[in-house]
């Protein structure tokens, strides 16, 4: 019995354990410089947007193991609109929310497609890849334009003050940042620790205690040692802020709201789901409306970050977000997955990626790494389908 346990703790963090031994196998490799304060704080800039795209992904995946080939193209596309807007001196908001709405639109526009004609979602993407690409050169020109508006850039990420300032004016490290890890940890400690009394109360099956207060325990060990490593370096990004945000809603819809509850359901048996009364179109039609929306929001980030849109933005950046919710344990069938497993996805490639690269890896082997490592995620989501059978 406590060997059956332990097996299926071993099996449900198995992209977890696996983060932390890159990060160690890299930590030696590096000499430590891959755990510096600043490469922590890069690690999450620079892998925002997989983050973003990495949790609208999922949501598509859910339904089937869909995915959506053209985020890469609609965040170039959308931040070259909002770039165009800024350099003409629109209002910062206005072009934000002329962004947001134009990925809403694209969505949608894609989604009828899927939902609504039954368009294979592979080959309705890849045509939005290659529309949205070209659309992108329209929209700019075939050149690069800068964005120099203070608030949008600082907002979003990408200025000199795109941290949150150290109300305590620490002399060395971010006050700040330390007291947020703090209150964070016991915020997460007392919801977690309320959970748990509620469903002993009901009557359901609990983790052991030991097994839960040693999770709470690593995860609360963690978000200090995130804390701290960030308060050394100018502190929490505010790109870190919108990550959190996302995070936290669609973990919520995807486990507490209906529709995630339908997300699950299509993908597991679409027929059963339509021969209960769930009208499966609309399913559809929301994962893909929602992709466009996040995609739109990626595009800000990293138009934020770069202080500019480019017509190559956003290239092999579908790859990135479905690897990450592969590796974060999605199944390549649909029905099963999680937003906090996708973050674990997209941390563990962006470590692998730093990693390598401070280490001076040839390109070409960084890309043969991040195959073999979404490879080996599937084919242990496919033996695992097996062992079940």
């Amino acid at each position: 019995m406590v060997s059956n346990n332990i097996g299926n703790t071993l099996k449900k963090y198995t992209m977890v354990i696996a983060l932390v031994i890159v990060i160690g196998i890299f930590y030696v490799g590096t000499g430590g410089t891959i755990l510096l304060s600043q490469n922590v704080n890069n690690l999450l800039s620079q892998n925002a947007y997989v983050f973003v795209l990495g949790t609208g992904m999922l949501l598509c995946i859910l339904t089937g193991g869909n995915i959506d080939l053209s985020v890469g193209s609609v965040v170039c596309f959308v931040g070259g609109i909002g770039a165009m807007l800024m350099d003409k001196k629109v209002n910062v908001w206005v072009a934000v929310i002329v962004m947001l709405l134009v990925g809403i639109l694209v969505g949608a526009w894609q989604a009828f497609w899927v939902a609504y004609v039954n368009v294979p979602p592979f080959i309705a993407t890849l045509a939005g890849m290659y529309a949205f690409r070209g659309l992108s050169n329209v929209v700019l020109n075939g050149y690069a334009v800068s964005i120099s508006n203070k608030t949008f850039l600082n907002v979003f990420g990408g200025g000199a003050d795109c941290y949150i300032p150290d109300f305590f004016h620490g002399p060395k490290l971010n006050i700040t940042c330390i007291v947020a890890g703090v209150i964070t940890v016991v915020i997460y400690a007392f919801l977690s620790i309320r959970k748990r009394a509620l469903a002993s109360k009901k009557g359901y099956d609990t983790t052991s205690a030991l097994g839960f207060y040693a999770k709470l325990a690593i995860i609360s060990a963690v978000i200090i040692f995130l804390a701290y490593k960030l308060a050394g370096y100018k502190g929490i990004p505010t790109s870190l802020l919108w990550i959190i945000l996302i995070v936290l809603v669609y973990n919520y819809v995807t486990t507490k709201t209906t529709i995630g509850r339908y997300l699950y359901a299509v993908g597991g048996n679409e027929k059963a789901t339509q021969l209960s009364g769930i009208n499966t179109k609309k399913v559809y039609f929301f994962a893909y409306t929602n992709m466009g929306f996040l995609a739109a929001f990626a595009g800000i980030l990293t138009v934020a970050r770069a202080a500019s849109a480019q017509p190559t933005y956003g290239q092999f950046y579908e790859m990135d977000a479905i690897g990450a919710c592969f590796i974060g344990g999605a199944s390549a069938y649909g029905g099963t997955g999680s937003v906090f497993g996708a973050i674990v996805g997209a941390l563990l490639m962006g470590v692998i990626n730093q990693g390598m690269l401070i280490m001076g890896v040839d390109a070409n082997y960084q890309k043969v790494v991040k195959g073999l490592v979404l490879l080996a995620a599937v084919i242990f989501d496919v033996m695992s389908k097996r062992e079940k059978k």
